[in-house]
């Protein structure tokens, strides 16, 4: 894939991402916190600062995370704090590890993302964090996702995979002030076609210390997406769900 950010600007992404999650370590109990989702192994594409914190949550709650770069090396920060549970390599080998995929990239990068990864991702859970700005990812890309959803627009641009729109509504920042606070936790968002796939999203939303609430299907994640009113609230489930008008 070619590049699509300066290597200081992914070095600057994964030192305040290994900050953060150094800081938010420090803050939980001792004992670790019950899954609830079966131990999982969980491939990484894009580990700067939304890839690199929700990943560390996962491995902090028992799963086995491989981050991927084009340039792993570049992750050794990340991954040094969070144990054996940790892992860096090639996008590939993400995908290969990977029972679930988390996919956290510049969305201009998505459609290269599938051209040259779609055979391999066929048929994987994918969760898709990403989110189409002008000044970044141009306006052709933000005039189709504005068009059509940008959970449509990303299951276009992935064909084939089982697709769940998630982590997408916040920042890290709030990531990682939020996570597992006492109830009622912060709502996430979720959106996806395929029922198992969503259920397996679920429950790694709750597994990063999150309440996930099913908006609907992929067309329905334009409701998160940014400038929707579901994006950037930072409320309960219950709200979340009052403000978007969905069943209790």
């Amino acid at each position: 894939m070619p590049e699509h950010d300066p290597v200081d600007q992914v070095r600057r992404a994964l030192i305040a991402a290994s900050a953060a999650l150094i800081v938010s370590a420090a803050l939980w109990p001792a004992r670790a916190r019950a899954q609830t989702t079966a131990k999982m192994h969980i491939g990484v594409i894009g580990s700067g600062h939304i890839g690199g914190t929700i990943g560390g949550l996962w491995v902090k709650n028992g799963h086995e995370v491989l981050f991927s770069s084009r340039h792993p090396e570049e992750l050794k920060d990340l991954v040094a704090g969070l144990g054996d549970l940790a892992q860096t390599g090639t996008v590939e080998q993400a995908i290969a590890f990977g029972d679930v995929v988390f996919i956290a990239v510049p969305y201009k990068a998505l459609p290269q993302l599938g051209q040259d990864y779609g055979a391999a991702l066929k048929g994987k859970v994918v969760l898709d964090a990403g989110n189409a700005t002008v000044a970044r990812d141009g306006g052709e890309l933000v005039d189709e996702v504005n068009k059509n959803g940008i959970g449509v627009t990303s299951q276009k641009y992935l064909p084939g995979t089982r697709l769940v729109r998630a982590f997408n509504s916040f920042s890290y920042m709030v990531f990682v002030r939020e996570e597992n606070r006492p109830d009622p936790k912060l709502a996430v968002p979720i959106a996806g076609d395929d029922a198992e796939a969503v259920k397996v999203a679920a429950g790694l939303v709750r597994d990063a210390g999150f309440d996930p609430v099913l908006v609907g299907k992929l067309k329905d994640a334009s409701r998160f997406q940014m400038g929707a009113p579901g994006y950037g609230q930072q409320v309960t489930a219950a709200e979340l769900k009052q403000k978007l008008s969905l069943t209790p």
